[in-house]
């Protein structure tokens, strides 16, 4: 089979700089200069950045702006099984087409200059947007905020920092503070923040910074409220107080990612209409997400499988929390990584919740951590592990002594992309 057009000028993309990540604006200025500026061009943006969090609030605002007959652009990364999952087009991902043009555009228009992969597919996302009719841009950071390359809007609409915790310190610095600090580089004068809830330390920062610059923020715990109560999820604010349904979305922490979502859409004065549809229609793959059908189903037809990519410290304090209330039955987890990550930060919350671990390789991926380390850091938590070639070849032997098992396959958005596209 032919591979598509895009995903050869993707390819020829990877080659424009030696690293993968490489934090500044230089270029992506550069290239959106010879673009005639098309950030400039786009409707008004709401603009996410966070530890955790970030792509549910965003899928949950633009479930709600949807559910209020609008249309929104949407940019979120990395992709699981495309890369046009990145980029929406008034509520419907690229086309092939329009995708392959605007990256022929972009290519042609660097004219072979040093750029990242994620700096010259932001340009091209922005490109597409500024072309398109809509009503609202969401753009999620990729990483950090104030050096990534979605900070290029002068004047959004709003900002949001959804929880910022340790991750990325390579890039973002070793502490909550200096992590923090970079988030809430996409805070501008003069335009309002929603803040999601934060450690003190980090909040001290943000405050900090909206302070210094003149932005007013709209804090959880302080200006917004967010709770369960009795079966529906309720929302205050200084405005009033509104009930809704629980979020669609799994888990705790999606109460307070629903409530992010919220204030956004109260401050941009939408109605009821927008707010049930944020907590009711919002889309997520591989956010706990349930896999009903597929090969690896058809492999495990009594098995429950369930599959999440979360791969931080808080992700797996979240992911615990969904399986503590899920129906009890024998769970076993299949867990591929990045060498980047705190593995036993990410293992130690969930070892409480399941039976056993196998560790897997994520293919195709040059940081992946092995197999077999994966399973010393289980063990190193007291979660027993054993390895496996691969996510089919875990599930048959888990499903081979234990038919009836919950199995969380977890660990990396790259695993869960990797699960998506062989399961599909």
């Amino acid at each position: 089979m032919t591979a598509p057009k895009s995903d050869l000028i993707l390819d020829r993309m990877m080659a424009l700089h030696p690293k993968i990540i490489d934090l500044t604006l230089d270029r992506v200025w550069r290239l959106l200069a010879a673009l005639d500026s098309p950030q400039t061009k786009l409707p008004p943006v709401i603009h996410i950045a966070g530890t955790n969090g970030k792509g549910s609030t965003q899928a949950m605002i633009r479930a709600g702006l949807e559910g209020a007959g609008l249309r929104a652009h949407a940019y979120t990364s990395p992709h699981l099984a495309r890369f046009h999952e990145r980029i929406r087009l008034a509520g419907d991902l690229i086309s092939e087409d329009d995708l392959s043009a605007v990256l022929d555009e972009c290519y042609a228009a660097n004219g072979g200059e040093n750029i990242t992969y994620f700096e010259i597919t932001t340009c091209a996302a922005l490109l597409a947007f500024a072309r398109s009719q809509a009503d609202y841009t969401l753009l999620e950071v990729g990483l950090g905020g104030r050096l990534d390359a979605t900070n290029v809007i002068e004047r959004p609409a709003v900002t949001v920092i959804t929880p910022v915790s340790i991750d990325h310190e390579q890039f973002l610095g070793n502490t909550l503070g200096k992590i923090a600090a970079e988030k809430a580089g996409i805070i501008k004068p003069g335009v309002p923040c929603i803040v999601g809830p934060q450690q003190e330390e980090a909040l001290e920062v943000i405050e900090y910074t909206a302070a210094r610059l003149g932005a007013q923020l709209f804090v959880h715990g302080q200006h917004w409220h967010v709770h369960e109560e009795n079966g529906s999820l309720v929302y205050q604010d200084e405005t009033g107080l509104r009930d809704v349904p629980l979020p669609n979305l799994l888990g705790t922490h999606q109460i307070q990612n629903a409530g992010a979502a919220l204030a956004v859409l109260r401050h941009l004065k939408m109605g009821d209409a927008a707010y049930e549809a944020a907590v009711t229609k919002a889309e997520w793959p591989a956010r706990m997400q349930r896999l009903k059908t597929g090969p690896l189903v058809q492999m495990a037809p009594e098995a429950e499988l369930w599959l999440d990519g979360g791969h931080n410290a808080a992700a797996g304090i979240a992911v615990a929390d969904v399986l503590a209330k899920l129906p009890k039955r024998p769970t076993h987890m299949i867990c591929g990584m990045l060498n980047t990550k705190d593995v036993t930060g990410y293992l130690a919350p969930l070892a409480k919740q399941a039976q056993s671990l196998t560790g897997v390789s994520i293919p195709g991926e040059t940081n992946t951590l092995s197999a077999e380390d994966t399973a010393v850091a289980a063990a190193k938590v007291n979660l027993p592990a054993s390895t496996a070639d691969s996510v089919a070849g875990a599930l048959k032997g888990i499903v081979g002594q234990n038919p009836q098992a919950r199995v969380l396959i977890c660990g990396s958005l790259y695993l869960a992309g990797n699960v998506l596209r062989e399961n599909g």
